[in-house]
């Protein structure tokens, strides 16, 4: 199954190496592409609400046709590492061909984008910059390639 993260915005440095690793491991597991789109309407002091209609638009012509939508917002669903795993591979069991991960700009996802999504995950109750964000959903994809697999990585319960 391919897994597709959406993500507004590039990584920088300090975060960018261990986004690339955390990428390239999970790469192992899934045929894992990551697509930036450029932030917002690229001013300062632009509306809260026009840079994400500008962010949801190039996001929403990047999703591949048939995806499952995953937005991270704060305001989804927690879940698991055991649980995000089982709901992977569901997905690939039930012939889904690709599962699409969306992760907005400094003002967070649009709620069109949030409507659009067939699910909303939290990856945390705090509000995280996209980089980070990035760098928790890379390293819990690869972590949730090792349960589907039976390897040793994950220690939870």
């Amino acid at each position: 199954m391919k897994v597709t993260v959406l993500v507004v915005g590039k990584v920088k440095h300090p975060l960018a190496d261990a986004v690339a690793e955390y990428e390239a491991r999970a790469r192992r597991y899934w045929r894992l592409e990551v697509v930036e789109v450029p932030a917002g309407a690229g001013r300062r002091g632009a509306e809260a609400e026009v840079v994400r209609r500008t962010e949801a638009e190039r996001l929403l012509a990047r999703i591949p046709a048939g995806s499952r939508v995953v937005a991270l917002t704060r305001a989804g669903e927690g879940m698991n590492s055991r649980e995000l795993a089982r709901y992977l591979q569901r997905l690939a069991t039930q012939a889904v061909p690709d599962a699409t991960f969306l992760i907005g700009g400094a003002f967070g996802l649009s709620p069109r984008i949030v409507e659009r999504a067939d699910r909303r995950l939290a990856l945390s109750r705090m509000t995280l910059p996209h980089e980070m964000a990035r760098l928790f959903l890379a390293e819990q994809l690869y972590r949730a390639g090792t349960i589907v697999r039976g390897e040793p990585y994950h220690k939870g319960d």
